[in-house]
């Protein structure tokens, strides 16, 4: 080691004085003692014969720390989109049915209710009864209606139509009850059985209620629900539900009931379709009129409860508001039950469509058919075929 220079191996820094400068060729004095090697300081940027060290890596700052509960996981867009569909689904749904329920509820309090079922009744019976009546009571009829129907002014209270229909374990039953039947009217002897509903008062004096009575005495059937519909109340309904399908065996022309059909399958509007159940116009009479009867009402009722009807708010809001202002139940009746009564028609298809067995044409009833008719129903049995009427 160079003692005077402090470095090994090399001159001072900067080298020695040039010619000519200040302290050339003046003597130099010895320099302070070198400090050891390993004490040594280097300069900044004074690297020596080593090679410069690497700068420091940088370090990408930590986030900061959050709590654990406030990091969620993040969701896909594709995930969350369904999740959203559905809710607004659900809503729609959930709209949707509130206002069914609440225009049912609307419905069943507008429906026309009569005390028609006795409080005080003793007959007993499986399955479930209806008593369906059609009235020809004209008391709704504008003139022109009546022209228009033929009609005419009759003022009387009676059933033009009296059916049974019977639904149960055995299957679906609807029974027609000839309206010149001979039976005994409580408190009123033996008549014509369309008469008690007028001997009862009519609509406003207990009109039904009589006539209940009348048909469970007859019959030893328990009457659970009645419906009573009208000659408005027919045309409303067909006209609410744009006609009614029906194939017609025979061509009727009836100027009394202004009717002029022509046999095969057709759609009656409502003018044809009362025409076609009021008519007596053909070789079986009253027979005849009441088989048309049970198909008419049997068409009408399939149709309503038809898809078609109730999924098309333009068919089954008119058709609820005519119901509700042309059909008469008990009391103790409500929308539902006319649901149920719909559904047990439709059950037709496979069950029995009949009339009262009768003897002669007065009409009196073959007792002994008619009483094992109503023993089977009362059981809730399929009756035997021995049974069926006429």
């Amino acid at each position: 080691m160079d003692r005077n220079y402090g470095r090994p191996g090399g001159p001072p820094p900067g080298g020695p004085p040039r010619r000519g400068a200040p302290g050339w060729g003046q003597p130099q004095r010895p320099g302070p003692p070198p400090r050891p090697l390993q004490e040594t300081a280097l300069l900044p940027g004074d690297q020596g014969d080593y090679p410069p060290e690497p700068p420091p890596a940088r370090r990408r700052p930590m986030p900061p720390a959050y709590p654990r509960a406030a990091i969620r996981p993040r969701q896909s867009v594709t995930r969350r989109r369904p999740r959203r569909l559905v809710r607004r689904i659900l809503a729609v749904v959930a709209v949707l049915l509130l206002a069914v329920v609440g225009f049912g509820v609307y419905i069943d309090t507008t429906l026309n209710r009569v005390a028609a079922l006795p409080a005080d009744s003793t007959a007993t019976s499986s399955g479930t009864n209806w008593l369906i009546v059609g009235s020809d009571s004209r008391q709704n009829l504008s003139d022109e209606e009546k022209d228009k129907y033929a009609t005419g002014d009759d003022t009387s209270q009676l059933t033009d139509t009296i059916m049974l229909l019977h639904s149960g374990a055995s299957g679906t039953v609807l029974v027609s009850i000839p309206r010149d039947s001979m039976v005994d009217i409580p408190g009123h002897g033996r008549a014509k059985i369309n008469s008690a509903y007028g001997r009862g008062g009519g609509p406003d004096g207990g009109g039904p209620e009589l006539l209940v009575r009348t048909i469970e005495g007859a019959t030893g059937l328990h009457i659970d629900h009645y419906a009573e519909i009208g000659f408005l109340g027919i045309v409303n309904v067909v006209d609410a539900v744009g006609g009614v399908d029906l194939c017609v065996p025979e061509a009727i022309e009836d100027p009394k009931a202004a009717l002029d059909i022509q046999a095969g399958c057709q759609t009656l509007d409502e003018a044809t379709a009362l025409g076609y159940v009021r008519t007596r116009a053909t070789a079986t009479s009253d027979f005849g009129r009441v088989e048309r009867q049970r198909a008419f009402l049997s068409a009408l009722l399939s149709k309503v409860t038809s898809p078609a009807v109730l999924a098309n708010p333009f068919r089954v809001v008119p058709l609820a508001n005519d119901l509700s202002g042309s059909i008469t139940v008990d009391s103790g009746d409500h929308i539902w039950n006319l649901a149920q009564l719909g559904l047990a028609m439709r059950g037709l298809g496979e069950g029995i469509s009949t009339t009262v067995p009768v003897r002669d044409g007065v009409v009196n009833w073959d007792r002994e058919r008619a009483l094992a008719l109503f023993e089977a129903l009362q059981n809730d049995q399929r009756p035997p075929e021995n049974a069926l009427g006429p």
